[in-house]
């Protein structure tokens, strides 16, 4: 996954911007894999897209695990006074991240069954729009 994204290193995202892409993606992906597929056959995949737009980009991960409310979980694992709240813990430390590398972070249910994330980075350099799928 990491080495399809390479590819995109030269496609005009700004170094440090592609560097917080690829943490965040490297970041959705391994959530994909030990929360959302734990209980699926290895062989169950996880979908990537890169679509590249004129001033930002989005990132997506389809998985085929349970749905989850990632807005609420985050607010939970945010807020101190949280009995869900565990600042010691590792458990939710990625989603965090993920919301504070993105402009915009969601988790949806789609009609076909999958749940896909979506991370939105904006930044001022234009590139060429392209959609590229792993």
């Amino acid at each position: 996954m990491l080495t399809w994204f390479e590819a995109f290193r030269n496609a005009g995202i700004p170094d440090p911007i592609w560097a917080e892409c690829q943490l965040a993606l490297a970041e959705g992906f391994t959530n994909a894999v030990r929360h959302a597929h734990r209980a699926l056959p290895e062989s169950t995949p996880i979908d990537i897209e890169l679509l590249l737009m004129p001033q930002g980009l989005e990132l997506r991960i389809w998985d085929r695990g349970q749905e989850f409310d990632l807005e609420g979980f985050a607010r939970n694992v945010s807020d101190p006074t949280s009995p869900n709240a565990n600042l010691e813990s590792e458990g939710g430390r990625g989603i965090l991240l993920m919301k504070a590398l993105s402009t915009h972070l969601s988790y949806t249910r789609q009609a076909d069954g999958r749940n896909c994330l979506v991370i939105g980075k904006r930044f001022d350099d234009p590139v060429r729009v392209c959609r590229c799928r792993a």
